[in-house]
This record gives C-alpha cells, structure tokens and sequence, in this order.
C-alpha cells in the first residue's frame, strides 16, 4: 500500500497497529462482497486502500518539547550529509540514479519533496509502517541498493527519516525556518604536525534559533597533504608546513577553518626586505618558523628572470655584461630592459593569446587570427592598462580588420561560453557548475549565472564580404536571459551585484566593463594579481588561479590584498605589477631548499623550479646550439614563443610532446608542464633535436673551427646554456672527454665537431638547462 502526503499545514499522523488488525476481518467481508457484486479489482483495491487510512491512520498529538521533524532542516540535511543527493547518486545529471532524482545537494527542496513523495505514486514512503519504506530500506541495506548502505538502521538520521514519515511526511517549505549564517569554531588555529582539532559547526536561522549540526555537515580540506578531517569535522594536522583551509558546507552556506601549520624553525637571518611584498612573505615565513633560502647569485638572477620576463636565454653579450657590471643596481635595470624588448611582449602575447581561444578552425584563415595575436602584442608593448585592454575586447564591435578583438566573437560565439570565460579569465570565478544548478561549493545561484549571461544577450552578428567573418554590433533591445530552470528572463546582474536598469539603447557590455573595472570590484584586480603571482612563482596564492573564492582563501591574504591595491593605484599597469614582483627578495631567492623548508610548498621561502614551456625550451635550444625552426607562412627566424595560434603545433613534433595547448580553454592547466618519458626520450633521440646539433654553421661546428683554448669554448658554451662560467669540475669533466675525442695525428690536434655535439647533446639534457631555477 501506498500513501502520498499532501502539501501545506496538516496534523502528524501515526499507525494504529491494533486498528489494522481489527479493521482486517472487515475489509475481508467487505471483498467478498464486492466479488459477489462483480466489483473491478481496482475498485477493491481503492477501498482497502480507504479502510486502511481512515481507519488505521489516526492522529497523534506531538509532546511539547518534541518539535515535529522539518523537511526543509532535518530531512534534506540527512539525504546531503549521506551522500544521497551528490552528484555521483540520485542527483545525477540526466536523471538522477535508477529512476529516482534529487536536486544537487538539495538546492531545490520542492522538487525533492515531490520526488520522493508524489513521484511513482508514493511508492517511496509506507505510512502505515514508516520503517518499511523503500526510503528506508534502501538507505540501510535491508533492500539491494545500488549505492550500498548509507545509514545505520538504529541510527539519529533514520530515526529522523522514519519519523518524519510517520508524522506525514509534512511539506514545510513555506513555514520552516532558513539557515542564514554558519558558524564554525575555531575559525582558525595553530597546529602543531600530528595535533587534532575537533570542528564544531553552528547554522543560526532566520527565526534568530541556533542549533548544533557537526553531525550532518560536510568536511572538505583543500590540502589533504597538509591536514586531513573525518566525516566528523576532526581535523588532524600532517608534517607540511604552511596554511591549510577546511571547508565546511551545510544548507547551501559555506564556512571555513583556517589553520597554520608551523615549521618551528627559529631563526632571524632573513634577506633585506625591498618593498611590501618582502615584509609580507618574510612576515609569514616568521610566524611560521620557516627560514628563508639566500639570495642568487647574479648568474641564476639573470636566467631566470630573462626566462620569465622574454622566454628566452640571455644571449651571451648581454650575460657578460652584466656579469661584469659592478653597477649596485644592475638588477632593477636589467629588469626595466626587459621589460622594453619586444620578446616580452612576444611571451606574454602567447600565454594571453592561448588563454582568450585564438585558435585556427578548419577553414585556414589566418587573417582573424594573426590580427587578434597582433593587438594583444601592441597592447602589452605599449604597456596598454588591463582594465582598458579588458573594455577594448568585451566591448569590441565591427569587423575583425577594423578592430582586431572582434575576433575573440568570432571564437566565442554563444552568450553562455562568453559570459564563463570572461567570469573564469577576468574574474577568477567558476560559473559553469551553476547553469544547471547552485553552484556547490559557492553562493552563485542559477539567476547569478543567467543573470551574467545576461550582459552578452544583445551581441549582434551580420554576414559580411568575408567568408567566415561577422561583424559584431550592438543589437538594440532589453538585455536578459532566460532561466532554463524557471523559464522566466533574467535581467544583466554581477554576481550578485544589482546594477542600475540598462536602456535597450545602451550596451550592457560597456555596463559589465565599468563594474569590472571599479576599484571596489572584489575579483577583477585580484585575479590578475594572483594569475601574475603564479606566473613568476610557480605557485598562486590562490590555488587554482581562476578558482577564487570564499572556500578555497589564500595562503597569505595579507599580501594578496596589498598587491591587489597597488595594482588599482597603478592605474592597472601591467609592468608596474612586474617590476614590484622580480625586484623583490622573496623573487630571488635560492631554489636549493634548506633542511627547515625543503617541505614548504606554498609559503615562497624558495624558489620553486619549474620546467621550461615547450616554446621556450624550443627557443632555447636553437639559441644553444645555432639552429632555427621553420614554420609555415611565417617568415624565417620566427620564434617559438611568437607563433600566433595553435595551428604550428601540427607540425611540430617537439611542441606537442612538450605539451604546447592547443587553445581550447581558459584554463592555464591545458599547457602541460609536468615532465614525461616521451620528453626525455625526445630529447635524447629524436631526429629533430639531432638534427639541431649537427646543422651546417651551428655552435658544435663553429667551436670545433675556433682558434680559442679549449677552457674558452666550454666557458663560452656554458655561458650561452647556464648564463655562468663552468665550475672547475665541469671544465676537468669536459676537457678530459674533448681531449679523449681529439685523433692523435700532428695534422689534427683539435677535437672534432662530433666531440662538441655530444658535449652540446649532454648539457641540452641536463635539468639545469630544461628547469628555470
């Protein structure tokens, strides 16, 4: 037998087993009956079905200090606390699991109520006997289960099931109170490695009510290396050093524990402190008791901040000249030099080319393309501000040719993928998870989402003479956006901001590029900081970089604000933000660990190493060994790191094994830079790196023909891989295997190019040459 509940304010009810015994004989008569009548066997079947209700079912008074349970705050925290309505069960995109579908963490309590009450004619909950429900049994085991057994049968959540089932199954959508904070204490603590904390988790509602729910809330740590916790919010701190965040989600909100794990180091002997950012990083490392790394040497200094600021090695004369300089702020110019060459704004045109999707289709136009890369080169050339160059590409109308980042349209053609690219990219926001349903680990809801699609709704197109081009415009009318789950528009919101109504005239793009910009925006500047960050150490503050907000904090916040507004009060300067970032001493540190932060990980005591990109290291192996790579339709002599799209990856080898992305995403992760076996082996063996070091006119060639010592060219070789001379050893080492190449005749007394190959093959392999360090 089945019984559906029905909506609004309704007494509890609970079954009279007596009553369904003595009411058994009746409705036994009362079949016969029937039968003799030629009664339908749904007709019997209805009037069983009566009997047992009306006169098994009896009203039971509820005792004054026993509240009735709540759907809305007891029931629906059960099916999120057990998994129920995760996304991998019943909350399933599609569907749910095995017919029965519950909205994504129970965002959507009505449509839950009516799964599992009204759907398939109530034949989830028994009333007569609450715990034989297949609610119930499925959930403890008693009845095969795909998802295995969730709930102990004698445990406080099936109790709150099985009565809530017996009371009627009530509907309180309408009357329950709503949580509206969520409160966990600590909020932060200092762990030591191996100590514990027990979490505990308040949610304080709308009615001013507060209650205890550790038990039904989720535990989630973003760094399961540095601290783990129990389903029960323990929180057991690990050996690494550092800031760790545990996210705490209960209801929809989100809070968060925040706990310092220290090293216990004890020393005072930190670098000179050069600006702001070194006072905040040498600030956290001392309350850590994490000591710093010394400072470079000159020779690292100058390879690794070329490699960061160009993507390319210094060439040999600018290395030896600074060198030798003895100019007490030869670092600071070398910088600003940098900064003024046209490789910087190669470099940085591929990484933000890669990243806004200028990638080739299969039409083979270049014209959109090579325009598009064109412009984000000027702009970073002539230091274009970030908020000018951001309004320039949202805002852009016309024609490719007339304005280049209308190209970006050509490549981002629907609203929705705009609007997730530009929140990702520019804002550092995550929105794609909350077009289906509330984003799960953040307060952006389905009208967040829609409303910021919102501001791309009245992007034009029209045909023009060009195959494959549109010219973009502004198309007239009322910006808005339809809920696919409500199916009601959705005027232009930023995330959660409400701006002033925009006239069907105006475009809402300019709308979305003014609130961007404004310095009390709490993302735009932010995400660039923390994207720059990333780029020069290794590792972002806030980690992912397009991942900010409120669960996953950074790991020093202290220096992510002071950054964020000397980036506002630069006017958005670009090459301010990075003259503030490699003039600081926590920049150039040592990347050779001490034996008190070899663990540390995320708090820049050092600097962390990381594999050169697949232009780079291309670039940087031409420029060792003196030979050049050919692309097609490109001039000769183009560098890796200039290629405009993703189109030359096809033909080369070398860049799709060493992970060169293929423009796809606006996730900085579709560049690999992990090492590989197939990097190794490409390196070593590959016909392509071969053919570098034997090519006619190249280093091995022009070294072999040189009247210089043999202690010059191993100096001069190492100068253009290492940016330093050869230590005494490396000299020894080269020496005796040149030496051991060389033919003993009187007309030859010099090795061979072949000897200066294989010497140029060994250090090309080395991970100092393959590693920024």
């Amino acid at each position: 037998m089945r019984f559906a509940a029905v909506r609004g304010p309704c007494r509890p009810w609970t079954v009279d087993r007596g009553k369904v015994l003595q009411a058994k004989d009746s409705i036994d008569s009362e079949v016969i009956m029937l039968k003799q009548n030629n009664c339908s066997s749904r007709a019997t079947f209805c009037l069983i079905m009566l009997c047992i209700l009306f006169v098994a079912v009896v009203p039971q008074a509820t005792a004054a200090n026993d509240s009735p349970v709540s759907f809305i705050n007891d029931v629906v925290p059960v099916l999120t606390r057990f998994g129920c309505n995760a996304g991998s069960c019943h909350a399933r995109a599609g569907g749910g699991q095995n017919g029965f579908e519950l909205s994504l963490l129970g965002f959507e309590p009505q449509e839950d109520y009516d799964h599992l009450v009204r759907e398939g004619r109530g034949r989830r909950l028994f009333p007569a006997v609450p715990e034989q429900s297949l609610l119930v049994r499925k959930a403890t085991g008693l009845m095969p289960h795909g998802g295995g057994r969730r709930l102990a049968a004698d445990s406080a959540a099936s109790r709150t099931l099985i009565r809530w089932i017996s009371e009627g199954a009530v509907w309180d959508g309408e009357t329950a109170p709503r949580v509206t904070q969520l409160r966990v204490l600590p909020e932060a603590d200092l762990l030591q490695s191996g100590e514990q904390r027990q979490l505990q988790v308040t949610a304080i509602y709308s009615d001013g009510s507060e209650r205890d729910v550790t038990a039904m809330a989720l535990f989630e740590s973003n760094d399961s290396a540095m601290a783990e916790v129990t389903e029960f919010g323990l929180v057991t701190a690990e050996d690494i050093p550092g800031r760790v965040a545990i996210m705490v989600r209960y209801q929809g909100l989100v809070a968060v524990f925040r706990a310092a794990i220290p090293q216990g180091a004890t020393t005072t002997d930190y670098p000179e402190e050069r600006n702001f950012v070194d006072t905040l990083v040498f600030s956290n490392l001392k309350e850590l008791g994490i000591p710093a790394s010394p400072q470079v040497s000159d020779a690292v200094f100058l390879r690794r901040v070329s490699l960061d600021i160009t993507g390319r090695l210094p060439p040999p004369d600018r290395a030896r000249a600074f060198l030798e300089s003895t100019d007490p702020d030869r670092r600071t110019r070398l910088i600003d030099d940098l900064l003024a060459t046209p490789d910087y704004a190669d470099f940085f045109a591929g990484k933000w080319s890669a990243l806004l999707k200028n990638r080739r289709d299969d039409t083979g136009d270049l014209t959109a393309n090579y325009a598009f890369h064109a412009w984000v080169r000027d702009s970073l050339l002539t230091n274009k501000p970030w908020d000018q160059f951001v309004r320039e590409l949202l805002a852009a109308t016309g024609t490719i040719l007339s304005n280049p980042p209308v190209a970006w349209y050509k490549r981002v053609n629907e609203a929705k993928q705009q609007q997730e690219d530009v929140a990702q990219l520019f804002l550092g926001v995550r929105m794609q998870c909350a077009q289906c349903h509330h984003h799960p680990f953040e307060r952006w809801s389905q009208d967040d989402y829609y409303g910021l699609t919102a501001f791309f709704s009245r992007v034009g197109r029209k045909p023009t003479a060009t195959r494959g081009e549109d010219m973009i415009f502004h198309n007239r009318g009322v910006a808005e956006s339809i809920n696919i789950r409500s199916g009601k528009p959705v005027r232009p919101s930023a995330l959660g901001t409400v701006l002033p109504e925009i006239a069907p005239s105006e475009d809402p793009r300019l709308k979305l590029a003014d609130w961007m910009s404004s310095p009390d925006n709490p993302w735009f500047a932010r995400a660039f900081v923390n994207r720059s960050w990333k780029h020069f150490f290794r590792r972002g503050l806030i980690e992912p970089e397009d991942d900010i907000r409120d669960s996953n904090p950074p790991s020093n916040p202290e220096l992510l604000s002071a950054m964020e507004q000397e980036f506002i009060r630069s006017g958005f300067d670009i090459k301010h933000l990075i003259r503030l970032l490699t003039n600081s001493s926590a920049y150039q540190l040592s990347s050779v660990p001490l034996p008190d932060n070899t663990r540390d990980m995320q708090n820049y005591s050092r600097y962390y190493p990381r594999r050169l990109q697949a232009e780079v290291l291309l670039d940087a192996i031409d420029d060792v060994a003196g030979s050049t790579t050919s692309f097609p339709n490109l001039p000769a002599g183009t560098r890796a790191i200039a290629l405009p799209d993703n189109s030359f990856n096809r033909n080369s080898a070398f860049l799709k094994v060493f992970g060169r992305p293929e423009n796809e995403s606006v996730c900085e992760c579709e560049r690999v830079t992990t090492s590989s076996l197939a990097q190794s082996l490409h390196l070593m063996n590959s016909g392509e790196v071969r053919s570098k070091l034997t090519v006619s006119g190249g280093t091995a060639k022009t070294l072999a023909d040189s009247d210089l010592s043999l202690e010059q060219r191993i100096a001069q070789l190492y100068l253009a891989a290492f940016s330093r001379e050869p230590q005494a050893q490396e000299t020894a080492v080269a020496m005796e295997y040149l030496q051991s190449q060389t033919p003993a005749s009187t007309e030859q007394s010099a090795p061979p190019a072949t000897a200066w190959e294989d010497l140029l093959w060994a250090i090309l392999n080395t991970r100092e040459f393959m590693f920024n360090h």
